[in-house]
């Protein structure tokens, strides 16, 4: 069984009574995985106690420093901008391509490290040379399936470095529920793993998440970006079980701070372009479904997204132009929509899994895709932005352009030009 076909009997269970709901589940494959990701965090508990013990005996003069927090924690300021600490950083870019657009990489669900992966990669390197790409994005599942087990797993060389040598830009990184795996792969019912990523940013190039959810302004220097982007974490209100600690509750003090956050970011941009980025969709035609209703579940505050639904509208809908996320593995660009208030949501979750061909919801689309691997490219300038879809063939690691979508009017303009006529 595929992890991501993982659907629990019924909504908001914790992870523990899923799998004593289902022990058929507790004794197959995913328990299996379950018991060796329970032996590697043994190991580490253990390695921390013999550490805080080694400290507690440290010589005369000697000091013990405290561990700063992770950003995005307890402790810490969430909603940072700016980029990660760490020399040899690549940098956002400063100006456009010599076709006057910045251009955007943008990947999801990518995390596997196997062929399909490194073929996407291969395919997107060479888009990237020839459209001038100077940054990147990843929808989440980043490190398939449970996430690192620290900020130096040797998954983070061969899940994401390696497959993307040679795409030497900065990469916007969000979290998705495969890096937040509780007991249950894919699960999103442990947050505080996401904080591995945020610290690995100190240790990469690529890897840029100066925190857990934050915004990127390009170009970087400007008062005035073309387009600035706002990464979400949108694990705690779309998990697939219950968050069982209150820091992460859907209502609880990580959710409302991030909420405050997005209101307050958006309202303050200048950006002529805003793009919301973050792994669970807000409409999607594709297996999970929509936010409020994933994976066909109608109650529930976790398991069927519905308060990740109520952000997107009262918070993103009619505000931003775009909404990238991944968690469907499939291609989509949805058309905007007056309950999306102007917002389009394209899926970009196709870089290593496909879906199984189906559709299963009809949102209005002018391009679908849910069976081949894939990725996109934005472009984006003062006068337009424009979404590219490549699929790629896996066994030639050749991308086609399969469709394109432009737009030259800013949602945020279009609000204006109505309220205008609507004053007429």
């Amino acid at each position: 069984m595929c992890d991501d076909d993982l659907v629990p009997p019924r909504a908001d269970l914790t992870e523990e009574q899923w799998l004593r709901a289902e022990p058929d589940l507790a004794e197959g494959p995913v328990g299996d995985r379950v018991r060796a990701m329970s032996a590697v965090r043994r190991r580490a508990l253990l390695g921390g106690a013999v550490a805080g013990a080694a400290l507690a005996v440290l010589p005369a003069g000697g000091t013990a420093q405290a561990r700063p927090a992770a950003p995005g924690t307890r402790g810490a300021t969430p909603g940072a901008r700016g980029v990660a600490a760490g020399a040899g950083k690549f940098p956002l870019p400063g100006r456009p391509n010599g076709r006057g657009e910045f251009t955007v990489l943008i990947t999801g669900d990518a995390g596997t490290g196997d062929e399909a992966q490194h073929a996407v990669a291969a395919a997107a390197r060479q888009v990237c040379l020839s459209e001038g790409v100077g940054l990147a994005v990843g929808l989440g599942d980043n490190i398939y399936e449970n996430g690192p087990e620290s900020d130096h797993d040797d998954e983070f060389r061969t899940k994401f470095e390696e497959p993307n040598t040679g795409i030497d830009v900065p990469w916007l990184m969000v979290l998705g529920n495969h890096d937040c795996s509780g007991l249950l792969p894919g699960s999103g019912g442990d947050p505080a793993r996401g904080d591995r990523e945020v610290s690995y940013a100190r240790n990469s190039p690529r890897w840029y998440m100066p925190d857990r959810y934050y915004t990127a302004a390009v170009p970087a220097a400007d008062t005035a970006p073309v387009v600035e982007f706002f990464a979400l974490d949108t694990n705690p209100v779309a998990s697939t079980v219950t968050q069982t600690d209150p820091y992460y509750h859907w209502d609880g003090p990580y959710m409302r701070a991030q909420r405050a956050w997005l209101d307050g970011a958006l309202t303050a941009s200048r950006a002529r372009w805003k793009v919301v980025i973050g792994h669970h969709p807000y409409l999607n035609n594709g297996k999970h479904g929509s936010a409020g209703s994933y994976d066909g579940f109608l109650v529930g505050h976790y398991t069927r997204g519905i308060h990740l639904k109520e952000l997107y509208e009262e918070v993103v809908c009619g505000r931003a132009d775009l909404i990238l996320s991944g968690h469907d593995h499939t291609l989509q660009h949805l058309e905007p929509t007056t309950r999306t208030a102007g917002t389009r949501q394209i899926v970009c979750g196709a870089s290593a899994k496909t879906g199984d061909g189906r559709a299963r919801s009809s949102h209005p689309a002018s391009w679908q895709n849910f069976s081949d691997h894939g990725f996109m490219v934005l472009k984006v300038s003062e006068t337009a932005m424009t979404v590219d879809v490549y699929t790629v063939d896996v066994p030639t690691r050749t991308a086609r352009l399969a469709h394109s979508t432009r737009t030259t009017t800013p949602v945020a303009h279009k609000g204006v030009e109505s309220a205008a006529k609507s004053y007429a």
